[in-house]
């Protein structure tokens, strides 16, 4: 994983003034007043960069940007960087070589704005440590949890009841009112009465013009007509008058006075 790890940097400064500090006597802290501020033992570039959750101060050259010291720093604040008691443009920085060797030195900025990105890109980078490794914490307590099962059990079954629904998918429709001739009726008006349409009686014209009563026969002829209506109907209704119809079509007789040329129709002829 070490070697997967990119180094990012997060601040430059141009100029920075690097001071041989004596050693701290009380614990009241590092005061920049006690060092030489006019007479810096080196000058050069400060280089803030980031490597997996270490960050390091690099002093480099401004010409060449050879390495001049470094110093790692594990967290902040920390031993690794401390601030002066008298300025915010001094810090106290502690410097590694390979070998396990390490100094303190005093670093400060002409700038105090200089001073003051050099301190929050410090803070920045290790407020997101913190929260890496809050979230790490978190994932590994999840993974030693018990894990809730929610699945089924082999043949459990669960029944749900939505709303009124009783019947399956598909369920039978409801039943449609229909009138005569497959039709559906609109059911009527409150208080009022369904009327039925007049039919109108068909004219006597047209009746005639499709039904032709038979021409009477002569009186020669009036024995085989008289067998004739008799076998159409029986004696006794052909003697009787014919009753009065509510037929919509009418009597034949009426229908074949409006026929010119017509000779007058027996009353003893079958009627629709």
């Amino acid at each position: 994983a070490a070697e997967l790890e990119y180094e990012s940097v997060l601040c430059v400064k141009p100029d920075v003034n690097v001071y041989r500090i004596p050693p701290r006597t009380s614990n009241r802290g590092y005061r920049a007043s006690d060092w030489k501020l006019d007479h810096p033992d080196w000058t050069g570039r400060l280089r803030v960069t980031s490597k997996g959750k270490t960050a390091y101060i690099k002093l480099e050259d401004k010409v060449s940007g050879e390495l001049f010291a470094q110093a790692p720093i594990d967290q902040y604040p920390g031993i690794a960087v401390e601030t002066v008691t008298d300025s915010s443009r001094y810090f106290v920085i502690r410097i590694q070589d390979g070998t396990g060797r390490s100094a303190f030195i005093g670093i400060g900025f002409t700038d105090r704005g200089d001073a003051f990105d050099f301190n929050v890109s410090l803070q920045d980078h290790f407020k997101w440590v913190k929260q890496e490794t809050e979230i790490s914490k978190e994932s590994q307590e999840a993974d030693t949890r018990p894990k809730l099962d929610l699945g089924f059990k082999e043949g459990q079954t669960i029944k749900l009841n939505i709303g009124n629904m009783t019947t399956k998918k598909g369920g039978a429709a409801k039943p449609r009112a229909s009138g005569s001739g497959g039709l559906s009726l609109l059911p009527p008006p409150p208080g009022g009465k369904i009327a039925v349409p007049p039919i109108p009686p068909p004219s006597s014209t047209a009746i005639a013009n499709h039904v032709t009563p038979p021409p009477v026969l002569k009186s020669s002829n009036t024995s085989s007509a008289d067998i004739l209506l008799d076998l159409d109907a029986p004696a006794s209704a052909s003697k009787a008058p014919a009753p009065a119809t509510t037929d919509l079509w009418g009597d034949f007789s009426t229908a074949s006075s409006a026929v010119p040329n017509q000779a007058p129709q027996q009353s003893n002829w079958v009627q629709f």
